[in-house]
């Protein structure tokens, strides 16, 4: 769809809104509805210069960008415009669910960014966009990298990379992107420094764009900007979130994203089965949208091996809710038990699971000493290779590596996810019980 200039001189949003305000109001004014509906339409006009497809013979285009930094919008509009000329423009998400509530339905999504005329088709049963001008858009989920075998593609975006949990799904995509004169692919992510995010930046064939939170700050409500500005800059996680820096190991930590690296498997190949499985809670303090989230951590233990096997960590929820999640996991994974942190409510807490999953069986455990202290002979026990993740837990394996000396004095941090998994990992090593666990490590410590 073509758009009619509101006047020479303005070709941007930025150039109408350096103009005074009453010769603002005029230019608009003075636009037919249909000139409206044009402009409103059109990405070369709204768009930032960071937001448009880099020129010359590129292959991967990857958008490192803050959260809310309109990256979303800048893949959707990148597939609107492959749309016009190439008949097979695929979408690649973190999950299938991702796929369909950002990457389609979403308010930076495909559907939101189209004039109807030009507006695709989501046949959501067969997981396809039908295109008005016949092309068509598959929709993957890096959750199933098989189901990319054999899939070929002209151009391709790839959502939020860095969460992908399935890395080779990434491999797949790549190996798929053969169609055309000149197969692309944009990805959009918000950074962390894994091994594929980083290897990316790197390569002689990838345009890297970098953009910030702060430089969409005109489509972001004041008081978000505002609350996250003071409570995360100067932090890492807001270096990485806000900033989309690429942020590197955190000195003294427990733990290291290449040890974790170490310490994986693919998920098919983890153990079929297990000799225990426990499903380790540390719940909140109180439920709402601004309350701690609930560490929920589910592993097994097999071949003298412990294996992470799940992050169903939740927030917001009340303890009915969080309760059931509870006991959801503990049926979908076989476990032998639960393993609840008691501290923030007692008695409650296993009242509160039995009453969601009766016969529930709840080991109750109090911490007596600090995070770093309580992690430290979990994070041994993965330089000893005893404990493994089977899969890609983004945002537990994050909050592990910023585990440092100095953690438990920081404010309004709480790692929950891995309190979580050092009470499952304790129980399954039997490092928390009275003889011959965590008790002798710290008297052999002080001796």
């Amino acid at each position: 769809m073509s758009r009619a200039a509101p006047q020479p001189g303005i070709r941007r949003i930025a150039d109408l809104l350096k103009r005074p305000r009453s010769e603002r109001a005029r230019i608009l004014a003075e636009l037919s509805q249909k000139d409206c509906e044009a402009l409103l339409y059109d990405w070369s006009f709204w768009a930032r210069p960071d937001q448009e497809p880099p020129p010359g013979d590129w292959i991967v285009w990857l958008i490192l960008a803050g959260r809310g930094a309109g990256k979303t919008r800048a893949g959707a509009e990148a597939v609107r415009r492959w749309s016009q000329d190439f008949p097979l423009v695929n979408l690649i998400g973190a999950t299938a669910d991702d796929v369909r509530d950002v990457m389609v339905l979403g308010e930076s999504g495909l559907l939101a960014c189209c004039p109807t005329a030009e507006r695709p088709r989501f046949v959501a049963s067969a997981q396809r966009l039908d295109w008005p001008n016949g092309a068509t858009s598959l929709l993957f989920s890096a959750e199933e990298p098989d189901r990319l075998r054999g899939k070929q593609h002209m151009k391709l975006w790839l959502d939020e990379l860095a969460a992908w949990r399935r890395p080779e799904a990434f491999d797949q995509a790549m190996f798929g992107l053969r169609l055309g004169a000149r197969p692309q692919m944009i990805v959009t992510t918000t950074p962390r420094p894994t091994r594929i995010v980083k290897a990316l930046a790197a390569d002689k064939d990838t345009i890297v764009t970098r953009g910030s939170t702060f430089d969409n700050r005109g489509h972001l409500a004041r008081a978000f900007l505002d609350r996250i500005a003071r409570r995360y800059e100067g932090r890492a996680i807001g270096r990485q979130e806000l900033f989309a820096e690429i942020v590197e190991e955190t000195p003294g930590a427990l733990w290291t994203r290449a040890l974790i690296e170490r310490q994986r498997v693919a998920p098919e190949d983890a153990p079929k089965a297990f000799a225990e499985v426990v499903v380790a809670v540390d719940p909140p303090a109180r439920s709402g949208a601004r309350s701690d989230e609930c560490g929920l951590i589910v592993a097994g233990k097999a071949g003298g091996r412990i294996f992470v096997l799940a992050d169903c960590t939740s927030q917001g929820d009340s303890p009915a809710g969080w309760a059931a999640r509870v006991g959801a996991a503990y049926r979908g994974f076989a476990a032998n038990r639960v393993v609840a942190e008691v501290n923030n409510g007692g008695e409650m807490v296993a009242e509160v699971l039995r009453q969601a999953e009766p016969n529930l069986p709840v080991r109750m455990v109090t911490a007596t000493r600090g995070k770093y202290l309580r992690a430290e002979p979990i994070a041994a026990a993965y330089e000893r290779g005893l404990v493994v993740h089977a899969g890609v837990f983004p945002k537990l394996e994050d909050q592990l590596c910023t585990l440092t000396p100095g953690f438990d004095r920081r404010a309004g941090s709480s790692p929950d996810r891995a309190d979580a998994l050092v009470w499952a990992v304790a129980d399954l090593l039997g490092l928390d019980r009275p003889s011959g666990g965590m008790i002798d490590y710290w008297a052999k410590r002080s001796l």
